[in-house]
């Protein structure tokens, strides 16, 4: 009775107490049980439970939290369940709001869908929370690189291209334009100079969410948040007087690229005409311009100039019809993506871009510069006729012989009367020019007096130079594309022009079309790397399998010609040896496994995923007499493609797996140790990975340019405005896509071995590695560029810096540059080589 009595006496909240333990023990233990049975997604809800009904417990099961989330996440989406998955990481972060893996981890799967923007935002605060998480710096490095771009701290530190818009602009403002809006602000700079010239009203738009934030920043940071307005759109999509009170008299903008047009500045400005801005001022009318509106800029001419140049050819045009004993048939054929193929209703942009004063090998003038057209921004009705406008001609006379490889474009920006800016590749600028290769001919070498022919339009938003083609002088006819009718006076004539035409029609159904990257034709082009590779295969499969099949392989093109198909037909008595298995698993296109098809009895497979590559491949590979049995594509076979790495078949295993493990931008790839682990457990005894190591060089530079292109250099080049401390926020400690030979620097050091990298034996990899370097030059170091000599075997190496190369090398900035007298000897120190994808900036200089 007496317990009885004081169970009636427990208070309700007691009896809620005991309750509510029970609950979180029976939920702990569920959880528990389905972590067993992998069943995460229950787990994942007893875990909430848990955590909402006991928060006490955060700490102690915040581990074991976290690794269910991740696999409930992975499932999800596999599932195809992306909403679930963005609700249970938003679930999580409320639980464990400062939780640099939880956030590190949704900005990953953020990242993987095309959300950018809001993935930088969970790296960067990943990165806020722990400064040494190096998972989250290594991601919020790679996605800086899209959601800023680099050319932003390039044309921040260009005093010179500041000055001159300040100074437009103070004019403007001065003849009375004082309300302004900045379309497309970036760092909100254009606006900060408008309120400074004393303009009224500053209104600044810009789409990209972080650039948004970071102009937000910046103009708060200068004390002008009461004065700008920033809004986050698209200026297409303002409207007054919901977003602004009325027209402006003055719209800045930068919205150029390398082509002029392909930022939408003609599509902006045809709105901000009808919708934003003032009407234009008369010509010739005396009246206030505070009454009327226009634009700075106020006009641009474009200029172009046919050029040879080897650096373009390589990475535009397929220059060998053999690769390592490989014959590529006439009958593929090979472009890169500026190509415009006719008929084609998918928007490319028309042209690449390069720095031509920094091109590896430099270029030759085939043409003076001639003009292309000009274009009038305060003028509504000339922007309305540009995309309407058809097609027109441009013939520039050649007056230096050599190969036509491309046209090269560059404009003179007209801010107002008195202030210009040029991207010309002759002076000194921030700005690359926009290159448009030449394909698709029979033949490229010109010659003084010949006539280079082009079409020009402006559709899509883009300045389009095509059908690039030319006529020699014996001839004196147009050679485009052969669509417009030949007006010539007889047979005779006709047969004669056409025997002088330049220009073959690549789109009369006989061939097969292969679209490839730039870097794809240029590794198609880098003879070194396959005869390299075709070497070290041969030993390899010689060592495996040396019968005499094997014995009589063709590795250097001209043996006995042997090969698989000669040895299985010599005599139906012979045995046939089993394949060997290879496979390719380096990204983009490769023809790896048919080299390696002629090397005796192998079965190679391809991990290439496009069907118009796979197509060309068999192509290929047929007009080598080749078997169909020889080439596979591996994703074919695999249940789950996330998988790539297992055995060919249960009961065998790999006598060659091929790794990309250098990016073209001179960066390791990502999880390269990892990849080598399991392919190690996937090849048979004396099988071999490639490559098997790599040595990692580099050298101890100053250079200012690389400086410029990696932060903004203090207040001076930004004209006293503070932009240097927000945006350097995305700087990143490494340079990627450099030319080292063509990079303005002065070596302070000999290249030096800073690491090893193998992936056949890991034991001989170190977690950090210290190097002394000699200083040959005294200098500031501000630089370590590096490169790497990848090692297939000991005998067969390749060097990413060559001049055949197709990968582009990179360099570590550092944050200070550091002091060196010559004849002294510093230590370079690399941190992580135990995780390939943390050792690209991990290198650091002690004195």
């Amino acid at each position: 009775m007496p317990n009885s009595n004081a169970k009636l006496r427990r208070s309700p909240r007691s009896g809620q107490e005991a309750g509510r333990r029970e609950l979180v023990s029976r939920s702990l233990q569920s959880a528990e049980h389905c972590l067993e049975d992998q069943d995460y997604g229950t787990a994942y809800a007893h875990y909430l439970l848990v955590l909402n009904l006991a928060p006490e417990l955060k700490t102690s099961v915040k581990e074991t939290f976290q690794f269910t989330l991740f696999k409930w996440a992975e499932e999800l989406d596999s599932l195809a369940r992306i909403q679930d998955l963005f609700n249970c990481y938003e679930q999580a972060l409320e639980l464990y709001p400062n939780d640099e893996v939880i956030c590190n981890s949704m900005g990953e799967h953020l990242f993987r869908m095309g959300f950018r923007d809001e993935a930088a935002g969970y790296f960067h605060k990943a990165v806020k929370l722990n400064p040494d998480f190096a998972d989250a710096k290594e991601n919020f490095y790679r996605v800086a690189n899209w959601l800023v771009e680099r050319w932003h701290f390039i044309m921040l530190n260009d005093a010179k291209r500041n000055l001159t818009y300040l100074k437009a602009i103070e004019n403007a403002v001065c003849s009375g334009c004082k309300s302004v809006l900045d379309i497309g602000t970036g760092t909100g700079i254009l606006s900060m100079f408008a309120k400074k010239a004393g303009a009224s009203s500053v209104y600044a738009c810009e789409l990209s969410k972080t650039m948004y934030e970071l102009a937000c920043d910046v103009v708060a940071a200068n004390n002008m948040e009461r004065e700008i307005k920033l809004l986050h759109l698209k200026s297409l999509d303002i409207e007054i007087p919901k977003h602004i009170p009325e027209r402006v008299s003055l719209v800045v903008t930068e919205t150029v690229d390398a082509g002029l047009f392909g930022e939408g500045i003609v599509e902006s400005l045809i709105h901000a005409w009808e919708h934003l801005l003032l009407q234009p001022k008369a010509k010739n009318q005396d009246v206030s311009t505070e009454d009327h509106g226009r634009v700075i800029p106020a006009s641009a001419t474009i200029f172009g100039m046919a050029v040879e140049c080897k650096e373009i050819r390589r990475h535009h045009r397929v220059e060998t019809q053999e690769v390592a004993g490989v014959h590529l048939p006439n009958s593929v054929q090979f472009f890169s993506p500026t190509y415009a193929f006719a008929g084609s209703e998918e928007t490319v942009e028309p042209y690449t871009t390069e720095k031509l004063s920094r091109i590896p090998g430099g270029y030759i003038p085939l043409t003076e510069p001639f003009q292309v057209m000009t274009v009038d921004f305060n003028n509504l009705q000339e922007l309305k006729s540009l995309a309407d406008r058809k097609p027109w001609k441009l013939n520039q006379p050649v007056t230096e012989g050599g190969m036509l490889d491309a046209v090269v474009v560059w404009f003179v920006l007209q801010l107002d009367d008195e202030h210009a800016l040029s991207t010309s590749p002759s002076e000194e600028t921030c700005w690359e020019q926009a290159v448009y290769p030449v394909q698709g001919l029979s033949d490229y070498s010109v010659k003084a007096g010949d006539t280079v022919v082009m079409e020009v339009c402006c559709q899509d938003c883009y300045l389009k130079i095509q059908k690039i083609s030319f006529s020699t002088s014996e001839c004196g006819m147009d050679c485009s594309d052969g669509d417009d009718t030949l007006s010539l006076g007889n047979e005779a004539e006709l047969c004669n022009a056409l025997a002088g035409l330049q220009t073959t029609s690549k789109q009369d159904g006989k061939g097969q079309v292969c679209v490839l990257e730039s870097t794809e034709i240029a590794l198609l082009n880098n003879a070194p790397y396959h005869r390299c590779f075709k070497a070290a295969m041969a030993k390899v499969l010689s060592s495996l399998n040396p019968s005499k099949d094997l014995q009589s392989m063709d590795v250097d093109g001209h043996g006995s010609g042997g090969n698989l198909q000669e040895g299985q037909s010599k005599s139906s008595v012979d045995v046939v040896p089993d394949p060997l298995y290879i496979l390719d698993v380096s990204e983009g296109f490769s023809i790896l496994p048919i080299i390696a098809g002629k090397l005796g009895p192998v079965k190679a497979y391809s991990s290439i995923e496009k069907e118009q590559h796979q197509a060309v491949l068999n192509i290929i590979s047929e007009a080598n007499h080749f078997p169909k049995e020889t080439l596979e594509f591996w994703l074919s076979h695999l249940e789950d493609e996330n998988v790539v790495l297992q055995r060919p078949k249960s009961d065998k295993l790999w006598s060659i797996i091929i790794l990309d493990v250098i990016e073209t931008s001179g960066l390791i790839q990502q999880e390269v140790m990892e990849k080598a682990a399991i392919s190690r457990c996937l090849l048979h005894s004396g099988g071999k990975i490639f490559p098997q190591y790599v040595l990692v060089y580099g050298m101890l530079v100053e250079s200012q340019s690389l400086l410029l292109e990696s932060a903004v250099q203090g207040t001076e080049p930004t004209l006293g405005f503070n932009i240097a401390p927000f945006i350097n926020q995305f700087k990143v400690p490494v340079r990627v896509y450099l030319d080292l030979s063509t990079l303005p620097c002065v070596p302070l050091s000999k290249p030096a071995e800073l690491l090893r990298l193998d992936l056949m034996n890991p034991l001989l990899n170190s977690s950090s590695r210290e190097v002394k370097v000699q200083i040959c030059k005294s200098g500031q170091v501000t630089a370590i560029p590096f490169w790497y000599h990848i090692h297939l075997d000991e005998e067969h190496s390749l060097n990413t810096s060559d001049e055949f190369s197709h990968w582009k090398q990179a360099a570590v900035v550092l944050d200070k540059p550091i002091q060196v007298q010559h004849f002294t000897k510093i230590v370079a120190r690399h941190f992580g080589a135990s995780n390939l994808s943390d050792a690209n900036p991990a290198f650091s200089v002690l004195l």
